[in-house]
């Protein structure tokens, strides 16, 4: 088994993840990691619940944002609210130690006024549930055309609650991320059925 230091995990989420009493990374971890360190990398990683798919997803988008930066540079799409606010909750604990980054969680069933303006001061990532990202997108807050990295957490939830908000999304994120989607959803969908 591997550290996490081995795996190319910057020493500030380490610092943070050893806090959190992240001892040795989990093998969903292990695998995911440093293949999404990479570059050009697209990766369907499928793990119950409790196995650290987060962490697996969530420290590759933390260690590659560019803080400089303040577009947005990720998004992670999940079906639910409460979802949302768990992911961006754990991506801000796991990014305790690196000054200046913003990750900010959207959702529907609540005031989008804030959300907006929380957009309006620059986000590195974004974590939403399609309906609301969305609404951002067609009101021109949510500013997508630096994104270099989008996750589908519980992509099969998605795909049950119907999925075509997620992929009018896709297409409006980028066109860069389009070819390779249809076949990746076509597969997933399949197997959904």
């Amino acid at each position: 088994m591997k550290t996490f230091e081995e795996l190319g995990v910057s020493e500030q989420i380490r610092h943070a993840i050893e806090e959190l009493g992240f001892e040795q990374p989990m093998p969903v971890q292990e695998e995911v990691i440093p293949y999404l360190l990479g570059t050009r990398n697209d990766v369907i990683a499928l793990a119950q619940t409790g196995t650290g798919k987060t962490a697996a997803f969530g420290i590759p988008l933390l260690q590659r944002v560019d803080v400089r930066s303040h577009q947005t540079q990720a998004i992670v799409l999940c079906p639910t609210r409460e979802l949302c606010l768990q992911i961006a909750d754990d991506l801000n604990d796991f990014a305790k130690y690196i000054e200046g980054i913003r990750v900010v969680p959207v959702y529907g069933g609540t005031d989008i006024v804030p959300q907006i303006r929380a957009l309006k001061k620059g986000v590195h990532i974004i974590v939403a549930t399609p309906g609301r990202l969305i609404d951002l997108m067609e009101r021109e807050v949510a500013q997508l055309n630096a994104v270099f990295n989008v996750v589908l957490d519980e992509a099969d939830e998605m795909l049950n609650m119907g999925f075509s908000e997620v992929t009018w999304a896709f297409r409006r994120i980028s066109t860069r991320f389009w070819p390779v989607f249809p076949r990746t959803v076509t597969r997933c969908s399949s197997r959904q059925r």
